[in-house]
């Protein structure tokens, strides 16, 4: 697989969502964002992703599958995340930039994040991020509710 990498390694974990919307992804984005994860996100970038989102220390924790103890020593040491845990991480920077555009503000998408939706079996969207294929639902959400198509 080729690799496609920044020169300047300080602006890759933020560059590449503000770069590509979901939508906007060609094959030249999404290697790399796959070059992004493989790298490992920092736990800076992690944390500027949490302040968005009203979630527990251990909510984040069940959604990247390690315990909170583990996440603890990530913060404290400033450890960069493993490559899957570093792949949700985008999915859900993803998923909630896709969210804004779709809601037009941060707090409406969180209001849908975290309110029981009928489309999804009367679930909270929220309960969804702790699987890729929930993520993948989410998106695919997010383009019907942008279409017209709530239910």
């Amino acid at each position: 697989m080729k690799k496609y990498k920044t020169e300047d390694k300080s602006e890759t974990v933020a560059e590449p969502v503000a770069v590509y919307g979901y939508q906007d992804l060609d094959d030249v984005g999404i290697f790399r964002m796959m070059d992004i994860a493989e790298e490992g996100i920092s736990y800076k970038f992690f944390n500027n992703l949490v302040r968005k989102f009203p979630f527990s220390f251990q909510e984040w924790a069940g959604f990247l599958h390690i315990s909170g103890k583990t996440l603890s020593r990530y913060q404290k040491e400033e450890k960069t995340f493993d490559t899957l845990q570093s792949e949700k991480i985008l999915q859900i920077e993803m998923l909630y930039k896709r969210g804004e555009e779709v809601f037009g503000t941060a707090d409406s998408f969180l209001t849908w994040l975290q309110t029981e939706n009928l489309a999804l079996g009367k679930i909270k969207p929220q309960d969804l991020l702790g699987s890729n294929f929930g993520i993948s639902l989410l998106m695919d959400e997010l383009t019907r509710i942008e279409h017209g198509i709530l239910a």
